[in-house]
This record gives C-alpha cells, structure tokens and sequence, in this order.
C-alpha cells in the first residue's frame, strides 16, 4: 500500500456508536482510490454503525473520518454537504419512494442538487437507467418491478449525480443467488466503467471473494477490527480462528 497517496477515505482512531457505550474502537484503515472494500463481519458487529459515520448519519465518539484528506465531521454543515455530494449511497431496502416511478426516483438527486433542464434529466435518468440494465423502465413503479429489479433501480439512483465514492448497506439482502451474483458482476462492471471507489458492508461470503479487493473485518466480541487486507489472502493466511471461523464457516480448510 502506497501511504504517500490521498486515501479516497480514511479512518484514524474511530470509535463508533454511543457515550460510554463504544460498539466500535479504535477503527484504522485506509480505502485507496479505485478500490471495492468490504467491510465485513457477524450480524451485529457494527458495520452498519461504522456506515452511519462514513455517511455523516451519526457522529462518531472519536476519530476522523477523511474523504481525500478532508476531515468530514471538523467540516461544517455547507462542507459535510460538500462531501456528502460526491458519494452514493444504495441503502439495504432500496428505499425508493413507492409513489413515485423508477425515473422519477432517480431523476429526484438532479432535481434536487443540479441545474440542469428537464430535457437534460430525462437523459441523465435514461443512461444511468441503461447502466443498471433497466432501460424502458422509466415509468414503472417499484412495486411492478422484482426484488432484484428495485435494487438495481436504487443503485441507477445512487449513480445520478455521478458519485467519486459508492456504499452499499447489505446489497445482496433478500436475493436469490442468482440475482446476488448478478448484482455482484454489476458492481464490478460500474467500477470498471465509472473509475468510482466502492465499499459495500456484507457477511455474504460469494460477495465478499467475488468482488472484494481489501477489506477489514470487525469482531463484536473485543469491539474492534482484527483483520483487513485482500480476503482472499485472509482465507489464504490468517492464523485467527475468529477470522478463519467467518470466512470458511465451518469449512475445514487445509492450511500449510
């Protein structure tokens, strides 16, 4: 890892969830640039509390949070907006708002944050449409379109404004794994196209060795991260049972 570049983000010395009562401690690691970092442990570890920070939903105890240097939460609110813009977010449910259609739901972050014309937006949500594989979909609401559909829906959303930095919450939740897998090979297909940084936090195992590339895994019994790096080389080299435990669940693995 090259620490003389800028991070996309980085996290010193974070403690995450409430006064007195950390769920997370002293969280350290870097996401580079170009980079689909998992963010990975058991149900209930605080990987949802950890994305509440990196997304300026909920303060941390302590620490920085730093997008390309910047420290997001010294910022003040016209900065923390400032940042906030250039990051998507594809939340775990899609949260779609079901009186709206699919275009109008994606076309609602370009109302809201660009000046450009109706007739602009209208082909802004048409290609970011196409990317996902939802072309012609425009006027459908999400409850006429499928589970996997309304995910891909939520993520042509999350790509509107064309973000430097995209998180996803649990995206494989409530798919079938074919429909897992699909959105897998999408995420790596945008990043490709798109040259954005990725952070998805997941416990899916498929996911995680299908697309990640660095990662760190948090322990929710010592309320701290004890591992990060390549997951494959984790499963290849890690010598913790907890982390052994998690990536192979149950699996006997032969190790050298």
């Amino acid at each position: 890892m090259d620490t003389t570049r800028t991070a996309a983000l980085e996290v010193t010395g974070l403690d995450i969830g409430y006064p007195g009562h950390p769920v997370m401690h002293a969280l350290d690691f870097r996401v580079e640039k170009g980079d689909i970092f998992i963010v990975m442990g058991v149900n209930g570890c605080g990987k949802s509390t950890l994305l509440k920070s990196l997304i300026g939903l909920r303060e941390p105890i302590k620490g920085k949070v730093m997008y390309d240097g910047k420290s997001f939460w010294d910022q003040d609110g016209a900065g923390q907006q400032a940042i906030m813009r250039r990051f998507g977010v594809l939340y775990q449910g899609g949260a779609l708002w079901s009186s709206l259609t699919v275009g109008e739901n994606v076309a609602l972050p370009l109302e809201m944050y660009s000046k450009l014309p109706n007739a602009k937006i209208r082909e802004a949500v048409a290609a970011k449409l196409s990317l996902v594989g939802l072309q012609g979909c425009e006027d459908q609401f999400p409850h006429e379109i499928s589970g996997g559909m309304r995910k891909r829906a939520s993520l042509a959303r999350a790509i509107a404004l064309d973000p430097d930095i995209i998180f996803f919450d649990e995206p494989s939740a409530g798919l079938d794994p074919i429909n897992a897998r699909k959105l897998d090979d999408l995420i790596l297909d945008l990043r490709k196209r798109l040259g954005v940084t990725v952070v998805v936090i997941t416990h899916e195992l498929a996911s995680i060795f299908a697309i990640g590339n660095n990662s760190v895994f948090l322990d929710g019994e010592s309320r701290s991260m004890i591992a990060g790096g390549d997951p494959k080389a984790l499963l290849a080299g890690s010598k913790d049972p907890r982390v052994i435990r998690f990536l192979t669940r149950g699996d006997q693995i032969a190790r050298g």
